[in-house]
This record gives structure tokens, C-alpha cells and sequence, in this order.
């Protein structure tokens, strides 16, 4: 899985944990750059990663290998790998890479503590992200990537948003989508309609475990409702975060209120 990676910034205190970073769907590890450096400088060592089929990372030809459970089993490999190496790991999943990160848990992956970001308990529920997932799915099998990415545009172009987005942005978007396995997009975009909902028993993993849990989202998610979100929060017993000024990705939409909630929670798992 390519990632892009900062030890521990050797001028605060080291922490002694890793924080591994996983995108959600069409979306890279490029994501989090917002993150990487004050997550170092906080003194924690970071890996953002694309997932097996996103970007620059490749993946396997099945769409199925892309449903959660099977990227969950990647991921835990990854996890164990990095403790077996003596670090302590910290795994924050966004959107549909909270689906994963959850899939992982459920692999025994060997974490500290869960963060899941903008992510839900189950298949995205129905609205305009659902029905582009549909639509998107009959383009791509049809005509093909170039053409899935010529709709993404127009409809991007509507938003005041994406005028607002630097070249070099809108060209990295262009660029990640076309290098993204069609059948990573595909089997992805089932999961998103197909996944149960594993709340029940991601929250007696993480009680047996005794892994701590934080979920987090903007205040105007337009994927999983804010309310979904904190009833996941609630069943699993994990703290739970509503930030301001973001919709679905607060990663990129106010880097700082979500700094100002990860940091903290993640010290307390640390030190207790």
C-alpha cells in the first residue's frame, strides 16, 4: 500500500505510537495531508496509505477483494506488521475507509485505539452520494473511466467549491481517479450498499480488546446523518465529536477542529 509517511518530530515528545491513516472511497492518501505534519509534530508517528486499487497503490483484479472485509484483512496484515515492529498503533478510518478500518478490528489487527471519521454503521444510506454510486457504476461498466471521470467533472464544476479548488488540486483528483483500478471503484461502491451493519460486534471486539474509540464528523455530513453517527458512537461505547464549519471530509474542510479533538483523545488512550 503506497503511503506517505512522518517519524515523529524530534523536537516534541515522542509518544511512542503510530497513527495509520486510511482514505475512503476515490480518495487517496493525499487526503490527509492537512494532517501529517501536526500529527508528527504532536509527536506521533504517521502513515497516511491508499487502500489496495486507490491511486498509486495497485490491487487485485476480483471486485469482491474490495468489500470491506477483504481490505479489512490487508489492513490488518499492515497493523501487524508495524507491531511487530514494536509500534503502537492508532487506526483512524474516513468515510469508507471507516468501514475497513472496522473490517481490520474485526481481522484481529493489533490497535490501541479506533477513530472512525465521517464513517457509518452500515451501507451509505439512501440520498445524492447513493444514487451517484449508481449512476457511476453504469458509466463506468459502459464507457469506461475516461467517461466516469468527464461526469465527475461537470458535476464538480457546479460547485462554488471546486471553483475555488488550486489547479494543481483539481489535477490531482483527475489524476488519482484515473489511475484507480475500475475494479477497486466497483467492488468499493458495492460495499457501499451493501455493508451490514457490524456495530454489535465491532463493539465487543473492541470490549474484549479493550480498545478505546472515538467517532467523529462534521456537523453537516451529507453521507451517514450526524444523528446515525452518534448512535454508532453510542453502542460502541466510544466518545463521539461534532465539528464545525465541515461536511464529509473535515480532514480537508477544518484540519484544525479535527487536530483539536484527535490529538487530546488520542494522548488520554496513551497515557491510561
Amino acid at each position: 500500500m503506497a503511503a506517505l509517511h512522518a517519524p515523529a518530530s524530534a523536537t516534541c515528545p515522542d509518544l511512542g505510537a503510530t497513527a495509520l491513516l486510511v482514505p475512503g472511497y476515490t480518495g487517496s492518501k493525499e487526503d490527509f495531508a492537512p494532517l501529517i505534519d501536526p500529527i508528527s509534530d504532536a509527536g506521533i508517528e504517521v502513515f497516511a496509505i491508499d487502500l489496495p486499487g486507490q491511486y498509486e497503490s495497485p490491487g487485485p483484479v476480483a471486485e469482491a477483494e474490495y468489500r470491506p472485509a477483504p481490505l479489512g484483512a490487508a489492513l490488518a496484515e499492515l497493523v501487524e506488521k508495524l507491531a511487530s515492529e514494536g509500534r503502537t498503533v492508532l487506526l483512524l478510518g474516513h468515510s469508507y475507509g471507516g468501514l475497513v478500518a472496522r473490517g481490520a478490528v474485526l481481522a484481529g489487527a493489533p490497535i490501541a485505539g479506533l477513530t472512525l471519521l465521517s464513517s457509518g454503521p452500515a451501507e451509505l444510506p439512501v440520498g445524492e452520494r447513493r444514487t451517484a454510486l449508481d449512476v457511476g457504476e453504469s458509466m463506468l461498466r459502459q464507457q469506461g473511466m475516461a467517461a466516469a471521470q468527464r461526469v465527475r467533472e461537470s458535476l464538480d464544476a457546479a460547485s462554488p467549491q471546486w471553483a475555488r479548488q488550486p489547479r494543481a488540486v483539481k489535477a490531482l483528483f483527475r489524476d488519482r481517479f484515473l489511475r484507480s483500478s475500475p475494479s477497486a471503484l466497483l467492488g468499493m461502491a458495492d460495499g457501499l450498499r451493501y455493508e451490514p451493519d457490524l456495530v454489535p460486534t465491532l463493539a465487543r471486539a473492541l470490549r474484549t480488546a479493550g480498545v478505546p474509540c472515538l467517532v467523529v464528523c462534521g456537523e453537516d455530513d451529507d453521507a451517514w446523518p450526524v444523528g446515525r453517527q452518534r448512535d454508532m458512537a453510542e453502542r460502541l461505547d466510544a466518545d463521539f465529536a461534532v465539528l464545525p464549519g465541515a461536511k464529509h471530509n473535515p480532514n480537508i474542510e477544518n484540519p484544525e477542529a479535527l487536530l483539536a479533538t484527535l490529538l487530546p483523545t488520542w494522548r488520554a488512550w496513551l497515557s491510561s
